[in-house]
């Protein structure tokens, strides 16, 4: 009697540790795979800044060797306009539906290349984004120094004198590069210096190796004035 107690209790106990295996290898079976969402954003993003900047630094080098009419350069301005149509539609639909991503993410790497895009994109769509970038910045997760150069982009575009100085135009009259006009050159320092941007001078020799005449710029500024006057005049009567 006592032995048969003792087989129905290890048969029990056996049950037992078979229903929990099952239980077990079914519970692992239906858990969700927890994806690092994080990891794919900064991949996505380090994507984007590689297949977006590449062929500009590329072009920008042989406008520098060739000119800027030159079948090297033209290839990779192709390139360019090809990879940013991906990019665009990327950096578009991350933030509509995610919002701007936090910095502590995506880093400043990151957000230099969603402004980047932004930036090369039609005027429609930097205009149709800066509430959100001006958000960012309000919360911390964009250096406004990013904003300002949207705001000087969407000025040119619109025809406007830029307050920042940060946009070069291409004047194929003296084939060469210049400043797009800029308002109230005098003290654009001081504007520049409010938002934490070192001098205009410095800027653009870092930037473009490009030398800044004050008064050539306040001559090119009044010019840029006279002829939009002039042309609204034409234009309203």
């Amino acid at each position: 009697m006592i032995k048969k107690v003792i087989k129905m209790k290890l048969i029990y106990v056996l049950l037992f540790i078979m229903t929990m295996a099952c239980n077990t290898k079914n519970d692992n079976k239906e858990a969700p795979v927890i994806k690092d969402v994080s990891v794919d954003l900064v991949a996505m993003l380090d994507t984007v800044f590689s297949s977006e900047q590449e062929p500009i630094s590329l072009r920008d080098e042989y406008i520098d060797k060739y000119g800027v009419d030159s079948k090297e350069a033209q290839e990779q301005q192709k390139i360019y306009e090809q990879n940013h149509i991906i990019n665009e539609r990327k950096i578009r639909e991350m933030l509509d539906n995610d919002g701007w991503p936090d910095v502590a993410i995506i880093g400043e790497r990151g957000n230099r290349t969603i402004c980047n895009v932004i930036q090369h994109a039609d005027n429609d769509v930097r205009i149709l984004y800066l509430p959100m970038m001006k958000k960012a910045v309000k919360d911390g997760n964009l250096n406004p120094q990013l904003l300002v150069r949207a705001e000087d982009r969407i000025a040119t575009e619109r025809g406007d004198l830029q307050i920042y100085g940060g946009q070069m135009k291409y004047y194929p009259e003296t084939k060469s590069f210049n400043v797009w006009p800029v308002y109230d050159p005098v003290n654009i320092d001081k504007r520049r210096a409010e938002i934490g941007l070192g001098p205009i001078a410095e800027f653009l020799k870092a930037r473009f190796d490009f030398e800044w005449d004050l008064e050539e710029q306040i001559k090119r500024s009044e010019a840029f004035e006279a002829e939009k006057k002039l042309k609204e005049n034409e234009d309203n009567q």
